[in-house]
Parts: structure tokens; C-alpha cells; sequence
């Protein structure tokens, strides 16, 4: 009998998970093997694109709609394919990670649509990455339970016809996988272990149970990468036998230069397009980082400043239900962060009237459904959108053709009357140090002053702390003007560190990861050099 051929990838682990051989199986790995060696080239060519794009960006300070696409907005004819059932009715989406509690929670919501979350509200461990996969096989095969070992409380799944819809979010194309490494020595790109274990281990089990394969598809720059990741699902497909089709996908546009290209990342996919979403916080980052030494007029105020009823956010959120609905495609609108507190109700009442609003502002706006971050928020949202909706699964036939948007309302940062101001700066260093920290031990979601935050949210943080000092920003502070520098960060971060340890307890300060959360904060805040992503030298420092 001959010996079996090897791994294509060599998993890099110094001790095998529990049941990991259930997920890295020789057959999948050599899916994944597959997909690296056809497209992680191409991956790499567009990444070096992004890089291009971002220096022509700081030498213009501007951005139109690319003109070599002109004949495809001007195109009246195609639309995306016609949505599957499983996905027809998108009112309410629950985000989180893919650990076990949040996966059944998360199913059992009462939520349309559950984006199981492997990119920002996620830390990539390696155990996060492979029992993330392992939970999602179990809810499917119905064998995952979990009881929380601090109050007894058991969590089970409802009847199946109860259950949110899953839809998977895999890493962004600049993060690598550590753990598994190709024969050449290259570590595989996290989004195509994320996507490719998935989907060869769930297509046709989901396809059996009257779903699909379907994904959400984070930080997309360009048509381009929509294109790469057409290729992937049509080579996908065609290697599993599935028909073609079969895999949907909702981009979010939470880039500045997507924003400029919705019709043309539709037109890509429109074989496996199912709709956009207006991923508000990693937009605000995403104009941040590319208009970052644009000047004063690009300076954005403090985050919880910038409302989505700010004119360039309006022009945003407008044009992408336009885009979607003149195509044929959902328009899903952006998260309430908001999570519910036990002990303050009127700190519950302001902020339910806060997200009832925004979710009011949507449905009336055109959008056919929007996230939320907890449970206890999916009333609310689905309250919004069934007083527009009623019994229809969706809005899709208002095709908002008073909305014009002219190039430059995308990037009118200065239309906005707020300002920077010390507490705003404050607020960065808080919620930037608190959720690196959370972090580097494993966790991608975090609540922190009653919101849900994750990766994009500390990216913005260190970002408008970055874009600060260096536009030479002043803020009021103890009734006199001061500017936004080094030294005053250092001094924040430091005073947070030492409120940190006192609100904790020196033993639980000691076992955190306070004081490398504090470095990398100001090293990605203060260095001249602009990070590209906190996520990639924080991935170097992650545990496990």
C-alpha cells in the first residue's frame, strides 16, 4: 500500500487543536493549496496597486469616477443575478465571531442574516481560525451546544427554520496566515483560508438544506479585486462540481475608492452579486489613512462626531442604494454599535432612541436592511424596517433616481461643522488602547463604553490621533488652546495605563496585555511612518 502524498501546506503550530484534523483535512488543504498557487499573484499585484493608487491620492488630493468603466455605468441593461431565496429578505443582520456562544446566539437572534465574522471582529489566532470552521460544520450538522462556565446558563440551537441565514466574512486580502505555509515558504493569504476551507466544507451541506455558500467580502479597493474574487469563485465552483452561481456576495464598500467604483465591483460579480453595505466605520478610517496629509479640509473631528447625516456620509449611503437598486442588488445599511447596559436605563433609553433613528433613517432612505451588534437590538432594527417594508422581503424596486452625487461630495470632509476637540482625543486613546489589548489575547470584539467595537473602530482611533499631529490640529483644553502632539498622546497613554491598573487590580493588570497594547498604540499613532493596517504588526505580537 503506498504512503499518502503529502500536505501541500505545512501547517506551522507547535501543538495540533482538538479536532483540527476535522477541518485540515488532506482534501481541503489542497483545495486551499490550489487557490494560493492561481491567485495570490494576482492578490500581490493589486495590493501593490492599492500602494499606487494611495501616492497618486497624496499627490492630487482628490478622486473621480474612473473613466475607463464610463461605458459600464452608462450600461442600462445588466443586473446582478436575482437573489436566492435564503437571502431575498435581508431587514435585520446580526455581526459577530464565529466562537461558539456568539454562534448559537447569533443563529437563534431572530436576525435575517448573521455575518459570521472572521476578519475585524475576530483576532486571528490560530485556535480562532480553525474552531471558527469547526463551529459553523457543527451548527449546520446541529451538534453544538455550550454552557458558560461563570453562570451555568446553556445555550442550544432553536428549529432550524428559526435560524439566521449564515453569511461568512472572511480576513482582508493584506492579512497572511501564519500557520499554514506553501512548499515555496509563502504563508497563504487569510482570505483564502478563510473562504476555502468554508467552502469546501459547507457548499454542498448548505446547498442540501436550501441555503448556499455566501460571503461577505471586507476592505475591496477596486473593481479589480471585485474581479479577482469573481475568478476565485468561479474556479471554486468549477473544482467542487457546484454549479455556477451558486456562491453570493455582498461587498462592503468601507473604502473611500470602492465608493467610487459600486457599479463597476456589481458589474464584476454580478453572477454571484447579491448586494453592498455601507460599512460606516472602516470608511471613516479608510478617508482617513488616504486623505491623511491632504491638509486641514481633510481633518476629521472626533469620531462619535461624524453622524451619518453628515453631507459627504449622506452622499455616501444615498449613492450606494441608488447603485445597488438600479442593479437589481441589496442595499444593506451600516451598524449599531450600541450594546445594551443591565445597570443604567436611561443610558439604555438615549441610546435605543439613538439607533431607532438611524434605523428609521434608513429604511426611509431605501436601504432593504442594516446591522446590529446584540440581540437585544434586532427588535429595534426589525421594528424600522417592517414600517416601511410591511410584508415585502425588500425595497429594492425604489430606485432613488433623485439622488445625484457629484465627485467631489464623497470627499466634502470640511462640509462638516464639528471640530477636534481633547475629549475626542481622549476617547482615541482610551478606545484604541482597550481594544488592542483585547486583541493581542484573542479578542476581536469588544465591548467598551456600552459599544460593540472592533478593528475598524481602533483603527480610526489611531489613525485621527496620527492625522492630528501631524495636520497640526489645536484643541481646548483647561480653558486654553493646545496642540495635538507626541508628547501629549504619550502623556494620555500613560495616565490611561495607570487609570487601567486601578479600575482593574494589579494581578489582573499583570495577566493582560496592557503595557504591549500601550506600545503598539503609539507606535502606529506616532510613527511618521503611516501604518497601512494596526492588524499587521499587531498579528505579530497575537498570542497563539
Amino acid at each position: 500500500m503506498s504512503a499518502p502524498a503529502p500536505s501541500p501546506l505545512e501547517i506551522v503550530a507547535d501543538t495540533p487543536l482538538p479536532r483540527q484534523e476535522e477541518v485540515l483535512t488532506e482534501e481541503a488543504l489542497a483545495f486551499v493549496a490550489r487557490l494560493h498557487a492561481r491567485f495570490t499573484p494576482r492578490r500581490d499585484e493589486l495590493l501593490a496597486r492599492r500602494a499606487e493608487r494611495r501616492d497618486e491620492i497624496a499627490r492630487t488630493s482628490t478622486l473621480d469616477f474612473p473613466a475607463e468603466t464610463a461605458a459600464i455605468r452608462a450600461d442600462e441593461s445588466w443586473r446582478v443575478a436575482p437573489a436566492p431565496p435564503a437571502l431575498d429578505d435581508r431587514r435585520v443582520e446580526i455581526t459577530g465571531p464565529t466562537d461558539r456562544k456568539m454562534t448559537i446566539n447569533a443563529l437563534n437572534s431572530g436576525a435575517r442574516v448573521w455575518l459570521a465574522d472572521f476578519e475585524d471582529a475576530s483576532a486571528p489566532t490560530w485556535e480562532n481560525v480553525v474552531t471558527g470552521q469547526l463551529n459553523l460544520i457543527d451548527a449546520y450538522e446541529r451538534r453544538i451546544d455550550f454552557t458558560d462556565e461563570s453562570s451555568g446558563k446553556s445555550y442550544a440551537l432553536r428549529d432550524a427554520s428559526e435560524l439566521a441565514t449564515v453569511v461568512v466574512r472572511p480576513r482582508g486580502w493584506h492579512l497572511a496566515e501564519r500557520h499554514l505555509r506553501a512548499a515555496d515558504g509563502r504563508e497563504v493569504p487569510g482570505a483564502l483560508v478563510d473562504f476555502g476551507l468554508y467552502f469546501f466544507h459547507n457548499a454542498r451541506r448548505l446547498l442540501e438544506r436550501g441555503s448556499g455558500p455566501y460571503f461577505y467580502l471586507p476592505k475591496t479597493e477596486s473593481y479589480l479585486e471585485a474581479r479577482l474574487w469573481n475568478d476565485i469563485f468561479v474556479l471554486a465552483q468549477d473544482e467542487l462540481s457546484i454549479p455556477q452561481g451558486t456562491i453570493r456576495a455582498t461587498v462592503l464598500i468601507e473604502t473611500i475608492t470602492a465608493a467610487y467604483e459600486m457599479e463597476e465591483i456589481l458589474y464584476e460579480l454580478r453572477d454571484h452579486a447579491s448586494g453592498l453595505n455601507a460599512g460606516r466605520w472602516d470608511y471613516l478610517f479608510s478617508i482617513v489613512k488616504n486623505f491623511r496629509d491632504g491638509g486641514p479640509k481633510f481633518v476629521l473631528p472626533d469620531r462619535n462626531a461624524v453622524t451619518m447625516t453628515a453631507p459627504f456620509m449622506r452622499a455616501y449611503t444615498e449613492l450606494l442604494v441608488r447603485t445597488c437598486h438600479k442593479r437589481g442588488a441589496h442595499a444593506i445599511g451600516g451598524m449599531a454599535a450600541f450594546i445594551p447596559s443591565r445597570r443604567d436605563p436611561e443610558v439604555n433609553k438615549v441610546a435605543l432612541e439613538k439607533v431607532k433613528a438611524d434605523k428609521d433613517r434608513e429604511a426611509h432612505d431605501g436601504f432593504d436592511g442594516s446591522w446590529v451588534a446584540h440581540p437585544d437590538l434586532v427588535p429595534v432594527c426589525r421594528e424600522s424596517f417592517d414600517a416601511v417594508l410591511g410584508e415585502r422581503p425588500n425595497q429594492k424596486e425604489r430606485l432613488r433616481e433623485d439622488v445625484s452625487v457629484a465627485p467631489g461630495d464623497l470627499i466634502a470632509i470640511d462640509s462638516i461643522e464639528a471640530k477636534p476637540t481633547y475629549d475626542g482625543l481622549v476617547n482615541a486613546v482610551q478606545v484604541g488602547l482597550r481594544y488592542i489589548e483585547a486583541w493581542l489575547r484573542g479578542s476581536g470584539a469588544v465591548a467598551i463604553f456600552n459599544l460593540m467595537e472592533d478593528a475598524a473602530t481602533a483603527e480610526i482611533s489611531r489613525s485621527q490621533i496620527w492625522q492630528w499631529i501631524n495636520a497640526g490640529v489645536e484643541v481646548a483644553r483647561d480653558g486654553r488652546t493646545v496642540p495635538v502632539t507626541r508628547e501629549l498622546v504619550r502623556e494620555l497613554a500613560a495616565g490611561e495605563l495607570t487609570a487601567i491598573r486601578a479600575e482593574t487590580g494589579d494581578k489582573a493588570y499583570e495577566s493582560g496585555e496592557w503595557q504591549r497594547a500601550h506600545d503598539l498604540l503609539l507606535e502606529v499613532s506616532l510613527d511618521a511612518d503611516y501604518a497601512d493596517f494596526l492588524t499587521l504588526p499587531a498579528y505579530e505580537r497575537l498570542r497563539g
